[in-house]
């Protein structure tokens, strides 16, 4: 099971209930994230997973799925480290907005141009591009190590800092990234080799 790095979008949070852009702003889990959060911990055990360390954000939504999965894998004194360099992408001026609101004010082909483009950034906020530009060299000053030294590594975050990674990871364009969805709470499984590159991935479903 050497060279695994397991990626988990948060659970849901109180703001993608509401249909809020949330980026920065720092809502915590829903009933319905915690018992996400939960059930990914406990698929990654019953599967076998074991960890040798942890990275997550600054934000509440992707720490408290990170320890609400190692609470259920019976790891809750992994080394777990936080940086800013994982947090979501920030929405500047969409932030704490609903998202039918943000069309409604400025329609909906501009904010579909916001949240499904690479490199076109909202008011006052980041792009893909941007989040990319950050997230990558942690990824390979930090976590990318790790695996490599043979270490199996869980990194919870948000659905665009991981894009940011599995862009990297499975060497996909701009324009293809922008199409993945990631479903909260859902681990993604990777294989790497020593030099980091993918031997395989997976995703666990529950159920």
């Amino acid at each position: 099971m050497d060279n695994v790095l397991v990626l988990v979008r948060h659970g849901e949070s109180q703001w993608n209930k509401l249909n809020l852009f949330t980026g920065w702003k720092n809502p915590d889990l829903s009933d319905k994230g915690v018992a996400e959060a939960r059930a990914a911990g406990r698929l990654l055990k019953a599967k076998g997973y074991k960890f040798d360390v942890a990275f997550t954000s600054d934000l509440k939504r992707a720490q408290h799925t990170l320890d609400l999965m190692l609470e259920e894998l019976g790891q809750t004194g992994l080394p777990a480290h936080r940086s800013q360099a994982l947090n979501e992408r920030d929405y500047g001026g969409l932030s704490g907005l609903n998202k039918d609101e943000a069309r409604a004010k400025w329609g909906e082909g501009q904010v579909h141009v916001w949240r499904r483009s690479y490199d076109v950034s909202p008011p006052g906020g980041e792009s893909l591009k941007q989040t990319a530009a950050r997230v990558l060299p942690y990824y390979e000053a930090e976590i990318s190590p790790e695996v490599k030294a043979g270490r199996n590594v869980l990194v919870a975050a948000h659905g665009n800092s991981l894009r940011a990674l599995i862009m990297r990871l499975e060497q996909l364009t701009g324009e293809e990234i922008v199409k993945r969805e990631l479903a909260t709470g859902v681990p993604i499984v990777y294989r790497l080799a020593g030099d980091g590159t993918v031997l395989d991935r997976k995703d666990l479903m529950p159920g």
